[in-house]
């Protein structure tokens, strides 16, 4: 979902800049160690469940994650051509499923702010399985949960080790993101044929 159905500049800005201000205001420490903390804290659960994990963090870091979230909720916006994209493949019948890392909080309130719910067939967050999307646990509980034919499935997505997992488990059409933040230049994903816009693989061409 974020990086590619939703801009991830949200994501980013939320998790590096605007938590690390309000850490240091919370708690009354220098925004630049407050920052470097941080940084260190996530990349050590970077890839587990924990580092998507709303109600972790907000424990771990004595701060309500979900009303920060809200303060700059203004920044969830869809990447470009979504609805569109999402649309047409409704209209050719295919199965629309999403998968994400996003902690319910985060899915629900995103979920409110745009308009890609009604356009999804299946919601499915890596909390209700224990397993972040990059791990082989979560594809095969997903397999128990949701019909689908590995070889024939198109799955896209904008984190590398992700794609990794879906390869391994035997995926058969990926796609990268080569922009998934709006405000960063856009760079291939090594390994995978990749797109920036949706409107490049829209099924009526």
């Amino acid at each position: 979902m974020d990086g590619t159905l939703l801009d991830l500049h949200f994501d980013n800005y939320f998790w590096l800049t605007h938590l690390p201000q309000r850490y240091a205001e919370h708690h009354g420490v220098c925004p630049d160690q407050a920052t470097k903390d941080l940084h260190n804290r996530f990349n050590e659960k970077r890839g587990t469940l924990d580092w998507y994990c709303l109600e972790f963090w907000s424990k771990e870091l004595a701060v309500n994650i979900r009303e920060l979230k809200k303060e700059v909720e203004h920044l969830i916006v869809e990447r470009p051509f979504v609805q569109e994209f999402l649309t047409q493949l409704g209209e050719t019948g295919t199965q629309r499923v999403l998968i994400t890392n996003a902690h319910p909080q985060s899915l629900e309130l995103k979920l409110s702010l745009t308009g890609i719910g009604p356009l999804l067939d299946h919601i499915y967050t890596s909390h209700q399985f224990g397993h972040p999307k990059e791990s082989p646990n979560f594809w095969h509980a997903l397999k128990q949960q949701q019909h689908f034919e590995p070889q024939r499935t198109l799955f896209i997505d904008d984190s590398l080790e992700v794609l990794k997992a879906a390869k391994n488990y035997g995926i058969g059409h990926l796609l990268g993101i080569s922009q998934p933040d709006s405000k960063q230049q856009a760079c291939q994903v090594n390994g995978f044929p990749s797109i920036q816009h949706f409107n490049e693989i829209f099924p009526h061409g």
